[in-house]
């Protein structure tokens, strides 16, 4: 048996009919032909096992029914959930979602958004790691539609979608404090984002409330910036290892630690079991994302909440509103975060 696809030329001569007369009824044309013609044909199709090309039916139509989806890392669990939210709402209304993994690499964020270009996409949903200014501008002169999630883009036409990462952590920090900690240390990938440079802040901004600043720098774990590296899954959950191994080196040591994610706190739960530390009974230690993992951890891992699948579903929902015609005047919306309390914290006497 050939693997060779049927094509309208293969029915046409099994029906005797012109390939134009299949291909109009096929696409259902409104071209007349025959109520008989038209049901052998079917048939025939359907008997012969014949797949239409909707890609090059769309192209020649100008009217592909796809978008496109840049994220970071697939690998993450937290841009996975919001995927789901871009499939649902894209899925409902007829389009199909062309996912891209930029492999936290600017460079093939840039490859992926002018290959997405040229699959003539109705718009594209981006978390751009891009250090960048400008560099959409070519673009949206084109009239590519994109919706910014995640990380900030400085465009005014380009919609943006972001959680209120500096409040998130703020939240995080004056949780801890309330549980009497006052030795709260900061754990994070570099600060080469403005995520994470947000989360930073938050933390900060408690801290100074609360008359607790300055820290001992040693307090602050972050990792080195590199283009080159792979932001995985593997990557946060090892590098919340190693800072939390740096960070026991000290000799006063904080009695709590807050994490950029949730991947980096189980790093540094791992980390603190094999050292001999009871979590929470001697370190006490919060997440972030809230990811399905957060709640499987022992213990299971306090955390700030950020509505992922929901800001998928606004995402796709504000770019199908563009493609309609209906361009609002609303270029940004600050979705809030919510403090998820579990059994990683401990309170202080």
């Amino acid at each position: 048996m050939s693997d060779k696809p049927i094509t309208i030329y293969d029915i046409a001569q099994n029906v005797n009919a012109s390939p134009a007369t299949v291909s109009r009824v096929l696409s259902n044309s409104e071209y007349p032909v025959s109520a008989k013609l038209s049901q052998k044909i079917k048939a025939v199709a359907k008997e012969m096992g014949y797949t239409p090309n909707m890609l090059g039916r769309q192209l020649k139509k100008n009217n592909t029914m796809s978008i496109g989806v840049i994220i970071p890392s697939i690998s993450n669990p937290f841009y996975a959930d919001v995927v789901l939210g871009i499939e649902e709402i894209a899925r409902s209304n007829g389009y199909q979602v062309l996912l891209c993994n930029s492999h936290q690499n600017p460079d093939l964020e840039a490859e992926y958004l002018q290959t997405l270009l040229e699959k003539q996409v109705k718009g594209i949903i981006l978390s751009s790691i891009s250090r960048k200014k400008g560099w959409l501008a070519g673009y949206l002169a084109k009239g590519l539609n994109i919706i910014s999630i995640d990380q900030k883009i400085d465009n005014r036409h380009v919609y943006q979608i972001e959680f209120d990462y500096r409040k998130g952590s703020a939240l995080a920090c004056r949780h801890l404090i309330e549980q009497g900690h006052k030795k709260i240390a900061f754990i994070s990938a570099a600060l080469d984002r403005p995520t994470r440079l947000n989360l930073y802040r938050g933390y900060q901004d408690a801290l100074r409330e609360a008359g607790l600043t300055p820290l001992k720098k040693e307090w602050i774990q972050l990792s080195k910036a590199c283009e080159n590296l792979n932001y995985d899954s593997a990557f946060e959950f090892n590098n919340g290892k190693q800072l939390t191994r740096n960070l026991l080196k000290m000799k006063d040591l904080p009695t709590a630690i807050i994490t950029c994610n949730d991947l980096t706190a189980a790093g540094v739960i791992n980390e603190l079991n094999e050292q001999g530390l009871h979590v929470p009974g001697e370190v006490s230690v919060v997440g972030f994302d809230n990811i399905e993992l957060s709640q499987m951890l022992t213990p299971a891992l306090t955390t700030v909440d950020l509505p992922k699948y929901e800001m998928g579903r606004l995402a796709c929902s504000k770019l199908m509103a563009l493609l309609n015609g209906d361009d609002t005047n609303q270029k940004e919306v600050m979705l809030q975060p919510i403090l998820i309390a579990r059994n990683s914290v401990a309170r202080l006497e």
